[in-house]
């Protein structure tokens, strides 16, 4: 917040408009009258552009150093790429990514092949390339991020010491209440909000971790189906709508992992998915490396 009210601040046609008002105004002999409009017009103005979601991208970009889907600033660095993101996952996570892809080509392949799908012909080789399932895909590998960095961060903090820790202070306070030292009980009081903090940081962090698990399955298990779905059925227009469909209704994930970004590192760039579905991930890792 610091950061978006000194950029906003500091942005030079408001400190132009800002000074030269200020100096109008004190100036004149309704200057105690006018300070206060002018002040108050500026809080108005830092209040209303830190509360845009396209300010805060473009400082987020500028000072944290990650990209906005929206705004961009000269000098950021690059959008992490698929293959950056696969390629920072733990193994089994990335090996579980690159089944399911394996698995999504394979049934495009043997969709193609029981419908005797012809070189430039409409099929379910290219139903299959929807942007929709993409998009499913891309939204399963940000949860694999986000599930990586919970379990990290998760992995940093031991509930059952921090638990313990926050018992004896609350012990330590009712002896210094008893005491009478006010300096103590501040300073304890200071002490167990933030142990209660910590505890509430690491409950939240739990819950959110036993969501992206449960939404990994759900997604995997949808993926998975429509995948198949591709083999059966004759007509091409249901399929690529059940996709649409599919991805449509993931609107409440991406807005939960959206959400999680100050854990990933990654920011609303990644609403528009790369093609997944035509990358060879394999070859592409290997290459990366």
């Amino acid at each position: 917040m610091a950061d978006y009210l000194r950029e906003a601040f500091l942005f030079r046609w408001n400190l132009l408009l800002f000074g030269g008002g200020a100096a109008a105004a004190a100036l004149t002999p309704l200057a105690p009258v006018l300070l206060p409009l002018v002040a108050a017009g500026e809080l108005a103005y830092l209040t209303g552009l830190v509360s845009m979601p396209r300010f805060r991208k473009a400082i987020d970009v500028k000072v944290l150093g990650t990209s906005g889907s929206v705004v961009a600033v000269e000098g950021s660095p690059p959008a992490p790429s698929l293959l950056d993101m696969l390629s920072g996952l733990p193994v089994e996570a990335r090996k579980r990514f690159e089944r399911l892809h394996a698995r999504c080509v394979e049934m495009r392949t043997i969709a193609a092949g029981v419908r005797g799908a012809a070189s430039g012909q409409a099929s379910a080789s290219e139903e299959m390339r929807t942007p929709g399932l993409d998009r499913l895909l891309w939204l399963f590998l940000r949860l694999l991020v986000s599930k990586t960095a919970l379990d990290r961060f998760l992995q940093t903090m031991n509930e059952t010491e921090i638990t313990t820790r926050l018992a004896e202070l609350r012990k330590n306070f009712e002896g210094a209440q008893a005491g009478g030292d006010d300096r103590i009980v501040r300073s304890l009081q200071d002490s167990i909000a933030m142990a209660e903090l910590r505890l509430d940081n690491f409950g939240r962090a739990k819950k959110n971790a036993d969501f992206v698990s449960i939404e990994l399955d759900r997604i995997e298990g949808k993926i998975q189906t429509l995948a198949e779905m591709a083999v059966n059925r004759q007509d091409p227009d249901f399929l690529s709508s059940q996709v649409d469909s599919a991805a449509e209704s993931m609107r409440q994930t991406e807005k939960a992992v959206s959400e999680l970004q100050h854990l990933t590192g990654l920011a609303d760039q990644l609403e528009e998915p790369p093609p997944i579905m035509e990358t060879d991930l394999r070859g592409a890792l290997r290459d990366h490396a």
